[in-house]
């Protein structure tokens, strides 16, 4: 076992459950400002972790591709997961397909300010000689931007499906018939190479961008 990847794997899997609150906080959050009390009862509206994790997402999954790949180097330090869906409860909102639309892009908002957090941090530990702490803080960012790319993905349950349901008005039984079959589209989406390496390259420019910005390469 190559012991270095696996602790390179657990700071990375700190960072993807600092991904999984802020995305999922942003949805609930939008969907309490916007009408729907029952995130707030369900204690959704938060940034403590233990409220968003999934048993599954955030915990199985993405623990196994750590020691997956502390094991077996083909697995090129791959890292997915996902945290517990918010469930809005339409009835609650005034205006369903705007609104709706609001809470779902709220979610991907949220990677892209914590992505902007996170490499001010890591401009100020390249002030403080931290270079450790700068290529965390750049891992953590090129995560959290893959992330927000996949979850654009037109295809239910993502946040992109979503927000096509919202845009073209699908039927609600209908996306919730094809939300249902969602693990499977996923499973079929993380098996695409030229997928992940397309998403990969955007969220390495968009990184990059903002790390010639703030001077940090």
């Amino acid at each position: 076992m190559d012991t270095q990847a696996l602790i390179d794997g657990l700071l990375m899997y700190i960072g993807l459950v600092i991904i999984v609150t802020f995305h999922e906080f942003g949805h609930a959050w939008m969907a309490w400002r916007l009408g729907d009390l029952s995130q707030r009862d369900q204690g959704r509206v938060t940034l403590n972790p233990l409220a968003h994790l999934d048993t599954f997402g955030t915990v199985i999954l993405p623990l196994f591709f750590i020691l997956a790949n502390a094991f077996d180097k083909a697995f090129g330090g791959f890292l997915f997961g996902w945290g517990k869906p918010v469930m809005v409860d339409l009835n609650n909102l005034t205006h369903r397909r705007r609104q709706n639309l609001l809470i779902t892009l709220a979610g991907p908002a949220m990677n892209l300010v914590l992505t902007a957090l996170v490499l001010l941090l890591a401009r100020a530990a390249d002030l403080a000689h931290q270079p450790e702490a700068v290529k965390f803080c750049l891992n953590l960012a090129l995560l959290s931007m893959f992330l927000f790319f996949f979850n654009l993905l037109p295809v239910p349950p993502l946040d992109g499906g979503n927000a096509l349901h919202s845009l073209i008005g699908m039927k609600e039984e209908t996306y919730l018939r094809l939300s249902q079959l969602g693990w499977i589209f996923i499973l079929i989406l993380i098996n695409i190479r030229p997928l992940f390496a397309g998403l990969a390259y955007l969220s390495a420019i968009t990184v990059k961008t903002g790390a010639l910005w703030l001077g940090l390469i």
